[in-house]
């Protein structure tokens, strides 16, 4: 019996196995994701892509959240962040496939590829930062809240209202 030659099948096994789900060996399918807001101190939402809270809070804070929604789809969220006296905005966060996810078509790990990285959800990674700038209020009228005037960068309309905005600058 040629003891090399056993060697050398059972590190070609092993290597197979050991590299066959590259993101689920090395990233996680849960992420840190600082929040953060200028300024300090505004309340926080976060509801997944179906509309449910998943947590709130004060900014500055750290939370845990789930890169992986289902089997090959990644996690949407969306934050809201509102503070007294200054316009509320949102911010999305979406998972973007991990680099080690990659890894599985360089070693040949076809069952991490489709089965392993997809189920655990490490096929996905989430920015660790959601960072919102908001914006003071001013008001029109001091003697009414009612009437307010907002600015807003581009970026924090939202999107079903931009169809609506009319360019007066051309």
């Amino acid at each position: 019996m040629k003891y090399p030659t056993i060697f050398k099948a059972i590190s070609i096994l092993l290597s197979a196995i050991i590299f066959s789900s590259c993101a689920t060996i090395v990233s996680d399918s849960d992420y840190v994701v600082q929040i953060n807001s200028n300024p300090s101190d505004a309340n926080f939402k976060i509801t997944n892509s179906s509309g449910v809270v998943i947590q709130t809070g004060k900014t500055p804070a750290a939370v845990s959240l789930s890169a992986k929604k289902a089997y090959f789809s990644g996690a949407k969220y969306n934050i809201s962040f509102e503070k007294p006296g200054y316009a509320a905005q949102n911010v999305q966060i979406r998972a973007d496939i991990d680099g080690w996810y990659i890894g599985n078509l360089l070693f040949g790990g076809l069952i991490g590829w489709l089965i392993v990285d997809p189920l655990t959800g490490a096929m996905w990674k989430l920015d660790p930062m959601a960072n919102a700038s908001l914006s003071k209020t001013i008001s029109l009228n001091e003697e009414s809240d009612q009437k307010q005037l907002h600015i807003l960068t581009l970026n924090q309309i939202p999107q079903n209202l931009k169809g609506d905005l009319v360019a007066i600058n051309q």
